[in-house]
């Protein structure tokens, strides 16, 4: 009689965990808005737009916040899919809109981030995700971005202990003629290197435009180093460093914008490369999604 009450046990538990994760594979959208920083930093009083999507279920579940780059729409296709792809997995998941159109210094930077990740403001973003109904921040905060939307999750930690992890796209310290190297460099940040992907085409104009000028920014941002040449290099825990092969994306350049169909980044923002949003390479965008769960609890 023993053995068949823990099986029933174990047979209740694993139907609730089914349960738990159909509810959690059907989501729902909603949108919010927030207070930030404008293009040259300052303070947080321009109001901007918050896309998102929830499990249908009743939660509480963890946070996902994307950024995305210069010039680009803030619901743009690629944004949009990494927040559905995070809400599916159990996620609280947005892309929020911020002063996007200009890049910036570190301080510039670190300003936008600070307006959305202020734990201590009721109305910075972080602030309003985790105020929703089936939202637990205590859970933990994940981040990720592109291009200079890849630095504000990058910086988040800075200001939100909660922020655990990051995968940021297009990602380096130096941008043209943009110096980010006290700000964003391995040891010259919160967020430690450990909990952190960075995920650059070998053709990243923005990092040099070669395989070994992408090579030495990633390794600069992460303090990884691996042999020249190389084109991962990762911890134990599958933090690190990925550079995109040309003969990997569908037109093949792998430069700055490679999550695109189109590839160059003046391409339609609403058209993506396949085996990035639908593939399971080591730059492929589930497979990078799929690794920031493993630092938050559910």
């Amino acid at each position: 009689m023993h053995t068949n009450r823990s099986r029933f046990l174990l047979a209740a538990a694993l139907l609730s965990a089914l349960a738990a994760s159909a509810a959690a594979a059907q989501t729902t959208s909603f949108a919010s808005s927030y207070n930030g920083a404008g293009t040259s930093g300052g303070s947080c009083s321009m109001s901007y737009s918050i896309a998102g999507a929830e499990p249908s279920g009743t939660g509480p579940y963890p946070v996902f916040i994307y950024m995305v780059g210069t010039n680009e729409t803030y619901n743009n296709a690629a944004a949009m899919a990494a927040v559905n792809d995070m809400a599916s997995k159990g996620y609280i998941a947005a892309t929020v809109d911020y002063a996007e159109s200009q890049f910036g210094t570190c301080s510039v930077l670190g300003a936008k981030s600070s307006c959305i990740f202020n734990p201590n403001s009721t109305l910075s973003a972080v602030a309003q995700l985790c105020s929703r109904a089936k939202a637990d921040c205590s859970k933990g905060i994940v981040v990720g971005g592109f291009s200079q939307g890849s630095i504000l999750a990058l910086l988040a930690k800075n200001y939100d202990a909660r922020v655990q992890a990051a995968y940021g796209i297009g990602m380096s310290n130096v941008y043209s003629t943009y110096d980010l190297s006290s700000c964003v460099s391995n040891g010259n940040r919160t967020l430690p290197s450990d909990r952190l992907r960075a995920v650059d085409g070998e053709k990243d104009n923005f990092a040099g435009g070669t395989q070994s000028a992408v090579q030495t920014s990633l390794q600069n941002v992460t303090g990884l180093k691996c042999a020249a040449g190389s084109y991962a290099c990762m911890n134990s825990n599958d933090s690190g460093w990925i550079i995109v092969k040309n003969s990997q994306v569908a037109d093949g350049s792998a430069d700055h914008c490679y999550m695109r169909a189109s590839g160059d980044c003046f391409g339609s923002q609403n058209s993506l490369d396949s085996n990035w949003n639908n593939g399971t390479a080591n730059w492929a965008k589930d497979t990078n999604l799929q690794w920031l769960t493993n630092f938050t609890t559910k």
